[in-house]
């Protein structure tokens, strides 16, 4: 699939690794619905970009209602949505047991919902009306990427609830992709080191740093450009199916 052949969701869009994704995805022809909370920067971005080719709907990712209702409405405005890419998430640490006592329950409730659930409620509707579309010439009908974390395999201190967020949909990937081939339906997930985005902008600079230095090479923050630029490579390779990609400059991170 060529991008400008592209009629994309892109859940939490309207920042960071998704507003990357839609940026790149409309310079290229195609067009984005986008899926986020931010209704200031999503309006702001069906500005900038035009509302011919870009469309926003503040949409709670982890609510079936509202995911079957806007999954709905994408297919009515541009007739069809033939792929996906999952970016939104909340990235939130906190200890296991720490010195206030152990965490709420809520805390890691929150981000299994938004992360694993709301990934997955996704999927299963935007699936089903890929199902609904005609093949091209080498038998797809869309292709699903995903957002994972390099915290599903190395997760630090402090990171129990979000590794096994991310965690899950690393595990999915596999099952789900086996599910949609004979759909022609292809998932793929990236699972990003350290990149410049809100979320990682809101630690501590000697934290940022200390986790930089950890970076074999290129030596900096990842850009969210280069996740685009992945989440292309995935849509127009038609080989690559059912697989995790690290994009992380070989950082493995520490216990702390």
């Amino acid at each position: 699939m060529e991008l400008r052949e592209t009629i994309a969701i892109v859940t939490g869009g309207a920042s960071g690794l998704g507003e990357a994704t839609t940026r790149r995805i409309v310079a290229a022809g195609g067009k984005v619905m986008i899926f986020d909370q931010n209704e200031e920067r999503g309006s702001a971005l069906v500005h900038e970009l035009g509302a011919h080719q870009v469309s926003f709907l503040k949409t709670d990712v982890a609510s079936a209602e509202e995911v079957e209702r806007h999954v709905a409405e994408t297919v009515s405005i541009f007739g069809t949505v033939n792929a996906l890419v999952n970016c939104a998430g909340i990235a939130t640490p906190g200890k296991v047991v720490s010195k206030g006592g152990p965490m709420a329950l809520e805390r890691f409730t929150q981000l299994i919902q938004v992360n694993l659930i709301g990934t997955f409620n996704v999927i299963r509707v935007a699936a089903a009306a890929m199902m609904d579309n005609e093949p091209n010439e080498e038998g797809e009908r869309g292709v699903i990427v995903n957002t994972a974390s390099v915290a599903a395999f190395e997760g630090q201190i402090g990171q129990a609830a979000y590794s096994a967020s991310k965690g899950g949909v690393v595990g999915m990937t596999l099952p789900i992709a086996r599910e949609f081939a004979p759909y022609g339906i292809r998932v793929m997930t990236i699972a990003p080191g350290l990149v410049e985005t809100p979320l990682f902008a809101g630690l501590p600079e000697p934290a940022q740093q200390a986790l930089v230095d950890r970076t074999l090479f290129p030596k900096r923050l990842g850009k969210p450009e280069e996740y685009a630029k992945l989440v292309e490579s995935i849509v127009t390779n038609p080989l690559l199916n059912g697989e995790v990609i690290r994009l992380d400059g070989a950082i493995r991170m520490q216990a702390k």
